[in-house]
Formats: C-alpha cells, sequence, structure tokens
C-alpha cells in the first residue's frame, strides 16, 4: 500500500520539483534579447529574429541606451541574452558585480572612430584642443591607447593596456583635455569638441560614417563584441540556436549586404 501512494505520488512531486526550476532549464521557446539600440538590435531583428522565430522561437527585442542595464537585466533573468559590449567589458563588469555571464559568439563591429566637426584629418589638431572620449574604463583604455599608438600622449610603461585610465597618464606634451563622457553621449559632444572618440554602435545610430573618422582603431580579436548568456544557460537548447543563428549562412549574407565595413570574428 505504501509503495502504491509513493508511486501515485511520484508525478506531483516532479511537476512540483520542475516548477521550481529556473525557466531557463526549460525547453525555452520565447527569447528576450537586449541589445543597444543601431546595428546589434538592428541585426536581431531583421536576421537573428527571422532565423529563430522559423524555427519556433518567439523573439523580443529590447534595446537600451547605456552599457550597464543590459548585463544586470541579464543577470537578473529579465533578458536571455544580450549583445552590446566586447569580452574585456563583459568580464570586468561581471567581476565587478558578482555576476555568473559567459560569451558565447562574437558578432561583427564596427571600430571606435575618431571624429571631428571642427577639423578634416588628425594631423589639423592644436595644442590644447578638448577631446572627448568614453568614461567606462575598458572603452576609456581604447581610446587613450589610440592616442598613445599616434604618438600624442604617452602611458606609464607598466600601464595594463586594457585597464589605462587618466591616472595611466605619463606625458600629455599637446596639453590635450581629455573629457570622458557617458559613452551614448558622444555623438551629441562633437559640437562642443575638437574631436570625440565615438563607439561604433553609437557612430552608426547617431548617423556617424566610418568614413568620415580622422581615425579608427585596429579593432583587434579582444574588441570583437560578443553575444552573452547566464552561466547557468551555456549549453541550453536555445543558447546552441541562438550561436547558430549568429554562425548560419543567412546571417552573413546580411552582415555581408549591409554592415560590409564591420570586422569580422575569426574564421568569416
Amino acid at each position: 500500500m505504501i509503495r502504491k501512494l509513493l508511486f501515485r505520488a511520484l508525478p506531483l512531486f516532479l511537476v512540483a520539483l520542475l516548477a521550481g526550476l529556473p525557466a531557463q532549464a526549460a525547453d525555452k521557446k520565447q527569447l528576450n534579447i537586449g541589445a543597444t539600440a543601431g546595428p546589434f538590435s538592428d541585426m536581431i531583428r531583421h536576421s537573428i529574429k527571422p532565423w529563430l522565430e522559423a524555427r519556433g522561437y518567439s523573439v523580443k527585442v529590447i534595446e537600451f541606451s547605456d552599457y550597464v542595464q543590459p548585463n544586470l537585466a541579464l543577470a537578473q533573468g529579465a533578458l536571455d541574452a544580450n549583445v552590446f559590449q566586447h569580452i574585456v567589458y563583459l568580464r570586468k563588469f561581471a567581476a565587478d558585480h558578482d555576476l555568473q555571464l559567459e560569451p558565447v559568439a562574437q558578432v561583427p563591429t564596427e571600430p571606435m572612430g575618431l571624429y571631428s566637426r571642427k577639423h578634416h584629418a588628425l594631423n589639423e589638431l592644436k595644442d590644447g584642443d578638448r577631446i572627448a572620449l568614453p568614461n567606462d574604463p575598458t572603452n576609456e583604455a581604447r581610446a587613450l591607447g589610440m592616442l598613445a599608438k599616434r604618438g600624442l600622449l604617452q602611458l606609464k610603461p607598466d600601464t595594463d593596456p586594457v585597464r589605462a585610465s587618466e591616472k595611466d597618464v605619463a606625458a600629455n606634451p599637446r596639453h590635450l583635455k581629455l573629457l570622458p563622457l557617458e559613452a551614448a553621449s558622444l555623438p551629441r559632444s562633437l559640437d562642443d569638441t575638437d574631436y570625440s572618440f565615438v563607439n561604433g554602435n553609437y557612430a552608426y545610430a547617431s548617423g556617424l560614417k566610418l568614413a568620415d573618422a580622422v581615425d579608427i582603431e585596429d579593432l583587434g580579436d579582444r574588441y570583437i563584441n560578443v553575444v552573452a548568456v547566464r552561466s547557468a544557460d551555456k549549453g541550453q537548447p536555445f543558447v546552441n540556436d541562438l550561436v547558430a543563428a549568429y554562425n548560419s549562412p543567412e546571417f552573413k549574407a546580411f552582415i555581408a549586404r549591409t554592415y560590409p565595413e564591420f570586422s569580422k570574428p575569426q574564421g568569416w
């Protein structure tokens, strides 16, 4: 009798157990994907979303205007994936905020450019010019690295190139005025600065063309943007399908038509 009761209770116990599992443990078909406005949200909307929906998914694209909320939303479960950041930023943000997030795929990315509405070339730069740059640590380091490579300032010898800040500037012979600003506001800063570094996604979203930049970074593999998910979801079917979408021939053809100037992941 006891054995029969146990067997009858087992299905109810399993239902209760499964109900208590996180949503990502189930076979998810409703996906919320976050991205910054511009190319990365457009890539999802016009290529990734149709690819996934043809395979039974329902996809909602959620746009963000900053580099903080997308990772917090992902960690808290409001998103299933996000696309806006490179691996250096992801690792630092996750470590600083004790978040369990993982990159699962690389995404074609527009390099950071140096733009100006007052000058046509970098050699027009004058002593004391005002230069705006991103105020988040990893992207500020990218901008400072570009200035150092062009001989416009010097960084301390022991500076970590992916964590450089204004404190690491050893010499500024041209007396440049460095103005760290929120990355999303950099396109708007062009009316008030001599030069402004602008991250690729914000440049594209604001109508700035890469061909108009007075200088362009050598992006390198470390600054190619990534698709990020929660560590606990890595290997889940929906993550595997999301990675497959970003590696699909359809997506590569879309990029070739729409963003031919973007830096591509290795193996493309």
